[in-house]
């Protein structure tokens, strides 16, 4: 059996791949590129924050629930400099990707997390009534 962790790990990567591939069909088919692009680099890293951050959320629990002492963080130095050397590329590729977009899509998962904390916070009150 999936415990809630799991379950919400599995959830907000999929939505977050569901997102991409929504952008790069936008980017695709609409006359946007440049922002799109941006939107695709600035969510790309921000998947992989949330990755990051699942993963050593994950880990820390396990030290924590072993009764050992943590050694490591949350990784939010890994998950600045990546937010960083997106909005690197962002400006020297100026061209291809819109800086604004990159920022707004270097917040998608943070975005996507609190939408999915309010729709399972609405399913489970939901799911008590019953």
């Amino acid at each position: 059996m999936m415990s809630n962790f799991d379950s919400m790990v599995t959830r907000q990567r999929k939505w977050m791949l569901y997102w991409l591939a929504i952008l790069v069909l936008c980017a695709g088919f609409l006359p946007y590129t440049r922002i799109f692009l941006g939107l695709i680099l600035g969510s790309s890293i921000s998947l992989y924050n949330l990755w990051l951050l699942q993963y050593k959320s994950e880990k820390l629990g396990e030290t924590i629930s072993a009764g050992r002492k943590s050694r490591s963080g949350l990784g939010t130095f890994s998950r600045m400099a990546a937010a960083v050397l997106a909005v690197v590329i962002a400006m020297r590729f100026e061209e291809y990707f819109h800086l604004y977009a990159v920022i707004i899509g270097i917040v998608s998962s943070y975005l996507i997390m609190m939408i999915d904390f309010i729709v399972y916070q609405i399913t489970m009150r939901n799911q008590k009534e019953d």
